[in-house]
């Protein structure tokens, strides 16, 4: 499927500079978060096969891929490629959205307003990595596990949009909390299946899981 059927075949896109796919373009450029290939057609109106083909021309374009593959060779030897953009494309968070590269993250850290970088402490990766592995889970058993209390910490994360709150234990009736989908783009992974395992770097600590599950807590 070419980009110009998508082009020809929309009269909404037939007046615009581009066509669908820099529509697609100029959408994901607003996006403060990912937005599923669904989400995309639907607000375009183009069908989802549409918006995939279109997603995997930018992202060929920003990664320097502006031709044909049999062609990029010779397009490369004579000049005619393009070089990889400051920014790319990427599927993360079960959605799309641009970023900026990574190679750039010291340079670009130069120019992003004071506070907004601001590292969590200590105790918050902490506690952030205890509701990533055990979640959803209370504060009641975060702090049974860490052995100091997290309600400020907790309130910290929520604040940060990287927990939230995930209903209540049918038992205790606590609140239980659960990572965000900004957590996972933060992360760059599509899901809590993407965090490492832990066993491998906590040798001795088998027994661990039963550990955590213990009434006490």
């Amino acid at each position: 499927m070419s980009t110009a059927g998508h082009d020809d075949g929309h009269a909404a896109f037939q007046d615009v500079p581009g066509g669908a796919k820099a529509a697609l373009e100029a959408v994901l450029m607003v996006l403060d978060q990912p937005a599923t290939e669904e989400e995309l057609a639907a607000g375009l109106e183009l069908t989802v096969e549409e918006v995939r083909v279109l997603l995997a021309e930018l992202q060929a374009e920003y990664n320097g891929y502006t031709v044909k593959a049999p062609e990029r060779e010779q397009a490369g030897t004579a000049g005619l490629g393009s070089s990889p953009r400051g920014f790319e494309l990427r599927n993360i968070a079960g959605g799309w959205r641009i970023y900026s590269r990574a190679a750039f993250a010291d340079i670009v850290g130069k120019y992003v307003l004071e506070g907004q970088t601001a590292r969590l402490t200590q105790a918050a990766l902490e506690t952030l990595a205890v509701i990533a592995y055990r979640q959803p889970v209370s504060r009641a058993r975060v702090s049974a596990i860490r052995g100091v209390n997290v309600d400020s910490v907790v309130r910290t994360l929520a604040q940060r949009g990287l927990i939230e709150d995930a209903g209540t234990d049918p038992e205790s009736g606590a609140i239980l909390y659960r990572t965000t989908s900004y957590f996972l783009e933060r992360m760059g992974i599509s899901s809590v299946a993407g965090l490492p395992q832990l066993s491998p770097h906590l040798p001795g600590l088998e027994g661990i899981a039963e550990f955590y599950d213990a009434d006490t807590m």
